[in-house]
């Protein structure tokens, strides 16, 4: 797996969001490039803000218990998975508000470095180590370029 608090990393995955344009179609979904933006927002959002609830206390169990291995774990996420309803994305959106916002956010996760994650709680998994988070990230990231063909 890829090192997202990598400085040379983030800047190839900077240039593949680079490469998309507003026009870009993907090779499976249904999200057009602005929504898959958005869509990828929705992790950063969950680290670094309030902006989404947090699951109660059975509904944290089960995501710890059923869903955290596949999102924090090595193993690529599979073309047309399923997603939890908050990464829905439906509504039309901005390409650049959405694509600035993409990579400003990996900025701000470069800039605070793997330490800063380490023991870091998750909106949904609990604390996670730097290597969680890494995967969720990176994982996440490259699952929906190569999906738009990045």
């Amino acid at each position: 797996m890829e090192n997202i608090f990598d400085k040379d990393v983030c800047e190839k995955i900077i240039s593949r969001i680079n490469n998309l344009t507003v026009d870009s179609t993907p090779n499976w979904g249904s999200m057009n490039v602005a929504q898959m933006f958005a869509h990828c927002n929705v992790t950063y959002e969950m680290a670094f803000t309030n902006k989404h609830p947090k699951p109660n206390f059975f509904v944290k169990t089960m995501l710890k218990l059923f869903v955290k291995n596949s999102v924090v774990g090595t193993k690529p996420f599979p073309k047309n998975s399923r997603t939890a309803p908050q990464f829905i994305i439906t509504n039309e959106k901005d390409f650049e508000k959405e694509k600035v916002r993409l990579i400003d956010f990996i900025h701000k996760t470069l800039e605070l470095g793997k330490n800063h994650f380490e023991g870091k709680e998750s909106h949904s998994f609990g604390a996670l180590n730097s290597n969680e988070w890494n995967n969720m990230f990176y994982k996440h990231l490259n699952h929906h370029l190569e999906q738009f063909g990045v």
